[in-house]
């Protein structure tokens, strides 16, 4: 396998609070998914790529006391935070691994296997996903969540908005991630070698006075912001990051344009049966 590029955004404070406001602003579409994909009760689960444990939690509650989930995650820090609110809220059936998606096995096999917002950050992705089909049990589970930030756009147009799309989408794949794997989930799926798959995508769409499209978006730009400027995608003149939110708040305002952000896909299958 390749070498798996490290988390392209880091794990500064700033960029913990960001991804605690994303994982908000997709719970709904996560819990859709977990559900019509069939975690249940009594499950086993492994959650690739865990961070701060946001879906492991949710799963946590969905597979019950008799069930339990196992996150793992590279990121020290991430895991730390994870622990902590683990603890705090007392939750029994979750245990946090610091582990490489790309190797860790258990010694037991998993029911299930689910990843949100992982494969994007993988240049190996179908690697790693038949690496972990072999840790299922038969007829186990995967499911995998991510975004499509190709489906971002303002309607009608709105030029810093559709800029600074395009600046992210540029500085995810110079980070070595692939910003548009969501529509790609269903393939990687089929190729890893799992049957009846079934995928779907879901998108908000955000009036111009809603303060969570500006909000995230400027997250991620001030995150990429680095890269961006390093590789000479956007000027900081161009992002004007001291004022970036405010003013594309004020240009959807204008324009009362809506605002598109990234589409989260879904996509699970089963482990084909040996024959």
């Amino acid at each position: 396998m390749t070498e798996v590029q490290p988390y392209s955004l880091g794990a500064t404070e700033p960029e913990l609070a960001r991804l605690d406001a994303q994982a908000a602003s997709i719970a709904r579409p996560t819990d859709l998914f977990l559900r019509s994909a069939g975690i249940a009760p009594g499950m086993r689960v492994l959650d690739l790529g865990t961070g701060l444990g946001h879906v492991a939690f949710r799963v946590s509650e969905l597979v019950g006391s008799a069930g339990a989930v196992v996150g793992i995650d590279q990121a020290a820090a991430m895991l730390a935070v994870a622990e902590q609110r683990r603890a705090a809220a007392g939750v029994e059936n979750v245990t946090f691994v610091e582990a490489d998606v790309r190797a860790f096995r258990d010694r037991e096999a998993f029911d299930a296997v689910v990843g949100r917002l992982i494969l994007f950050h993988l240049p190996d992705a179908g690697d790693v996903l038949q690496h972990h089909v072999g840790g299922l049990t038969a007829d186990g589970l995967m499911l995998m969540i991510d975004f499509d930030v190709g489906s971002v756009r303002s309607e009608p147009s709105v030029p810093l908005f559709d800029a600074a799309r395009d600046w992210v989408i540029k500085a995810f794949r110079q980070a070595g991630a692939n910003p548009i794997i969501g529509t790609q989930l269903g393939l990687l799926l089929r190729d890893a070698g799992l049957t009846d798959i079934e995928t779907f995508g879901m998108q908000s769409y955000l009036t111009p006075d809603d303060p969570a499209g500006p909000a995230l978006l400027s997250g991620v730009v001030t995150s990429l912001a680095p890269v961006i400027l390093a590789g000479r995608i956007a000027t900081e003149e161009e992002i004007g990051l001291d004022t970036f939110q405010e003013r594309l708040a004020r240009e959807l305002q204008t324009s009362r344009a809506i605002g598109l952000i990234p589409a989260v896909a879904g996509a699970w299958g089963r482990r084909r049966a040996q024959a």
